[in-house]
């Protein structure tokens, strides 16, 4: 069982405050739970519990040129989270699910990608890059709830066979374990730029 978020969160802070104090200092406050709570109206239903947790520790980042997550990613806050669901689901083509939003893409399991998904009203973007790809939070009543999938507007929604994708405590666990002991992290490395900031240095397996 993945650490709790907030343990992970500690680590993840006392981390960025010895080796990237600009990555730290560029972490926003705790969201305001009334932020939280207008998110959830706008999309229709209550956010996962370890998303919310995280979002009560850090409600994204205040500088978006800061990313934390590998890939790029950068965290969003609850406001931000709503734009971008907005934003996500106008991609969707309604006639590709049934009236209560199951999936019907059955390949995605087994073949790890959809474009049927994409946009799909039950996926929460979470956390966005500066090409326009996001990470969303998979809140549909299935196997995959909880899990985090990649997402771009070409390629659709994937599905990561790596472990650090099968939910956000088990992502936050293996940021932290990546930091704290340098080992790559699905092909990104932490590293630290000249002006103190937390990036990841992508370099396939073999190369």
């Amino acid at each position: 069982m993945a650490a709790p978020i907030s343990e992970s969160w500690t680590r993840i802070e006392n981390w960025l405050v010895e080796h990237a104090p600009a990555t730290y200092a560029a972490l926003a406050p705790p969201a305001d739970p009334a932020s939280i709570a207008a998110t959830e109206r706008v999309i229709g239903r209550p956010l996962l519990k370890p998303l919310v947790v995280s979002l009560l520790r850090h409600d994204g980042f205040l500088d978006q040129r800061f990313s934390l997550l590998p890939g790029f990613y950068t965290p969003m806050s609850a406001r931000e989270i709503a734009n971008e669901w907005r934003r996500f689901t106008g991609f969707h083509d309604k006639h590709t699910a049934d009236e209560g939003g199951e999936e019907v893409d059955y390949d995605f399991m087994k073949i790890g990608v959809s474009h049927v998904l994409y946009g799909h009203p039950q996926l929460i973007p979470i956390a966005r890059d500066v090409t326009g790809g996001c990470l969303v939070m998979d809140h549909r009543p299935e196997i995959d709830r909880g899990r985090v999938h990649r997402a771009e507007p070409v390629e659709g929604i994937m599905r990561g066979s790596h472990e650090m994708w099968t939910s956000l405590p088990v992502l936050m666990e293996a940021i932290t374990t990546s930091l704290e002991v340098g080992k790559p992290l699905d092909d990104y490395t932490p590293a630290v730029d000249e002006e103190q900031r937390l990036y990841w240095d992508f370099r396939p397996a073999g190369q």
